[in-house]
């Protein structure tokens, strides 16, 4: 795991702060996904989010938690942004959810994504390993410093050789990622449907300023996104859709003005649930063909006691 930026000072010395509330949001959904339960509906998830969240200190957001369950996990029939709010749908067994939320922790924002399914689901895991393909790829086209266009494209292409349908696109914008900073720390801040009108403030002053310079705080698939990728920190979230099932991650990217490869971009953190799970995949998978190997050679070795 990268500790620092060196190129970009305010953010070397905030990169814990932006860990700390990262890590508290993804211990939130990790909490809220092992108390949902069958009849739970989307408002009751969200609330669930929401009060463990203020009982350890929030009281601010960039945006308010969502929850969204069956085939609203694919954004399914979504037409307008008043759709991404906490519906009454019900979940169901062997339903999928997804989680999303956006804190803000003693100044310092997050915005993850969490995705389950509501009991095993073969093809609900299968999309979840595909999906962490796409953290390897955006990574590798930042440090490549491949404008942010192409990069947007490059995962459009990863998932149509998946078999995925793109529903980041459904996002406004289409957006694939955003930027986000630090804000003010208040006890209570004002909300705009949903967001936090300091995260709001501060991602319309990065617009302002990039208009300026030739860049955008919003990763999008349009022309105000065909640029090199911009240092800061930002929200990255492919969705992956398939059949009315969807899933995604959320999570911060550091990116700098380093030379370095390794230090020109590199994920905030790899102790995520996302991250924790391919790992425990691949564990489970050597050991699978260590004992296999073991086996065999038991076998030889029987073979050649007989002869």
């Amino acid at each position: 795991m990268k500790t620092a930026a060196s190129s970009l000072p305010h953010v070397t010395e905030d990169l814990a702060g932006f860990r700390e509330v990262q890590r508290l949001a993804y211990d939130c959904a990790e909490a809220v996904a092992a108390q949902l339960v069958p009849g739970m509906t989307e408002r009751d998830a969200a609330r669930l989010q929401r009060e463990w969240l203020r009982r350890r200190g929030v009281r601010d957001w960039f945006h308010l938690p969502f929850a969204w369950f069956g085939d609203r996990t694919a954004f399914t029939g979504f037409r307008v942004p008043t759709q991404f709010f906490p519906s009454g749908r019900r979940l169901a067994p062997g339903m999928p959810f997804v989680l999303d939320l956006a804190p803000v922790y003693r100044g310092f924002t997050a915005d993850v994504g969490y995705s389950g399914c509501l009991g095993p689901d073969p093809l609900h895991a299968r999309m979840l390993d595909d999906l962490l393909d796409h953290r390897d790829l955006v990574l590798r086209g930042v440090r490549e410093r491949r404008p942010l266009r192409t990069v947007y494209e490059d995962v459009d292409r990863l998932m149509m050789r998946q078999g995925y349908a793109n529903r980041h696109r459904a996002y406004p914008f289409g957006v694939i990622a955003h930027k986000v900073g630090r804000v003010r720390d208040r006890r209570r801040s004002p909300r705009v449907l949903g967001f936090g009108t300091q995260a709001l403030k501060g991602l319309a002053s990065d617009a302002l300023h990039g208009h300026r310079e030739g860049w955008s705080p919003l990763w999008s698939p349009y022309r105000f996104s065909d640029h090199p990728p911009t240092p800061g920190l930002w929200a990255v979230e492919p969705h992956l859709g398939f059949r009315g099932t969807g899933v995604k991650f959320e999570e911060l990217l550091v990116v700098t003005d380093s030379r370095d490869p390794e230090e020109s971009a590199f994920w905030l953190d790899d102790d995520l649930p996302h991250v924790r799970r391919r790992q425990a995949g691949r564990q489970t998978e050597r050991q699978a063909r260590q004992q296999a190997e073991r086996q065999a050679v038991g076998r030889d070795g029987q073979e050649g006691t007989g002869r």
